[in-house]
């Protein structure tokens, strides 16, 4: 019968063993899984940001694509105003 109890206790042991071991690695895991939480949500908050740069690099490549047009239209301006005043000045020089 005093077998029977030694192999009982030392079963008894184990399980307890068992068990700290196994609660051990659960706060491991749980303290991984908050620190991952953590970067994950560092990680969205810098998506966030980089998505609305994004944005604004989109809105800015839009405002870019219309100063450039205005600009070639205000050069093709100044070429005709320049012309013209090429023919005036030329007609005024043949007034001598």
């Amino acid at each position: 019968m005093q077998d029977s109890f030694d192999v009982l206790e030392e079963k008894v042991k184990k399980a307890a063993d068992l068990v700290k071991k196994l609660r051990k690695d659960n706060k491991g895991l749980e303290d991984q899984l908050k620190e991952s939480k953590n970067k994950l949500a560092d990680a969205e908050k810098k998506l966030s940001a980089l998505e609305a740069q994004m944005g604004d690099a989109a809105g800015n490549s839009a405002k870019i694509d219309g100063l450039t047009a205005e600009i070639e239209t205000l050069k093709s301006e100044q070429d005709q105003v320049r012309s013209r005043v090429a023919k005036i000045v030329s007609l005024l020089e043949s007034l001598d």
